[in-house]
């Protein structure tokens, strides 16, 4: 197989959707397949409005088309909604080419945090945006049934996994700092709701790791909080290994890579019971979901960390290039599909049966 992921997302942004993309595609070329990736390393870009941290493809599709004929993949799959997605997308229906797609953030609520758009209106561009795939990969059970209600079809599930060679139970002493000590690592960012956390009445200290658009503003607000910026390998995982509790506040996420990364730690997590945590944790005695966040917090700083540990053992970045790879489908051009002439929402041609492969 010859694979082409197309992605918005991708290095130097620190995220859920590049890691998932890049240790997925490493797991995919161990597996002896060829994977390439069009990124906005492959096009001019300017900085994202109100995110400039993101790098946006500026006029990606002539030259999109190019390296795309250029490496003749088998199959295509596109990863995000932004130019270099869109592009894409318009290069495949417009040959009737097969493809898959994958849905990683909650891109309506995203956009409402934002701009105040109604969340219908992103919903209407999802359907229109994933429509023609023959197949939009899900992380969790929860986010395909909830957008299958709201006119998406052909839903795959495609989870994810952890390092936990990297990521593993170590010296709590790393962390000079009064305990216990609630973590959060992630995009400091509107959309990840860090505000309900850190206005938590908590003993001890809250640490928040990772950057984006809220930080500076969240820190002349919440000036007791420690804030690190960015960390990475092993900096990262000792302080992940050094937590107490694990705080993730997000009402908004697809999955979550963090809970699986501070489990994999021995560091129980205290979330709200929406679609990600409940997928993940569910009713697994390894941290608590609760409306009222700080009671999660609470509950969670008894549970045991060798519990947390084990649970992670679970998941696997192997098992999850391997529910990628049945996701995808061939790409096959339909005869009466010119290039020159295809209608803009021609569908691709359909994956056999057509139907959801959500259990």
């Amino acid at each position: 197989m010859r694979l082409l992921i197309a992605t918005d997302a991708w290095h130097p942004q620190v995220n859920g959707v590049v890691r998932s993309l890049d240790t997925v595609a490493g797991e995919i070329r161990k597996l002896g397949h060829e994977v390439h990736i069009l990124s906005p390393d492959d096009f001019r870009t300017w900085p994202c409005p109100t995110y400039p941290e993101i790098r946006l493809a500026v006029l990606p599709g002539r030259r999109l088309g190019r390296l795309i004929d250029a490496m003749a993949p088998t199959s295509i799959h596109i990863a995000t909604e932004g130019p270099i997605g869109l592009a894409a997308r318009h290069y495949c229906v417009k040959r009737g080419l097969a493809y898959t797609t994958s849905l990683h953030t909650r891109f309506p609520e995203y956009v409402h945090a934002r701009t105040g758009l109604p969340v219908s209106w992103g919903y209407a561009v999802l359907r229109w945006f994933h429509g023609p795939a023959t197949r939009v990969m899900v992380a969790t059970e929860t986010l395909g049934r909830e957008l299958e209600a709201m006119g998406l079809h052909d839903l795959g599930l495609w989870s994810r996994g952890v390092d936990t060679a990297l990521f593993h139970p170590r010296d709590k002493k790393f962390l000079d700092l009064p305990r216990p000590i609630a973590l959060y690592v992630g995009r400091v960012a509107v959309e990840k709701n860090i505000g309900a956390f850190l206005k938590l009445k908590l003993p001890g200290t809250k640490l928040v790791v990772g950057d984006g658009p809220q930080l500076a503003m969240l820190r002349r607000h919440y000036r007791k909080v420690v804030f690190t910026g960015n960390l990475t390998g092993e900096d990262l995982a000792r302080t992940y290994a050094a937590a107490d509790v694990f705080v993730f506040p997000s009402r908004t996420d697809t999955f979550g890579n963090v809970i699986l990364e501070a489990l994999a730690s021995g560091v129980p997590v205290a979330a709200y019971p929406v679609a990600g945590p409940l997928d993940v944790i569910g009713d697994a005695p390894v941290g608590c979901l609760d409306a009222d966040l700080g009671v999660a917090v609470r509950r969670a700083l008894t549970v045991s960390p060798a519990i947390c540990r084990a649970y992670a053992d679970k998941f696997s970045w192997r098992e999850s290039a391997l529910q990628f790879i049945g996701n995808l489908t061939p790409v096959t051009a339909q005869a009466s599909m010119l290039a020159d002439d295809a209608p803009e929402d021609a569908t691709p041609p359909a994956r056999p049966g057509g139907q959801s492969v959500l259990p």
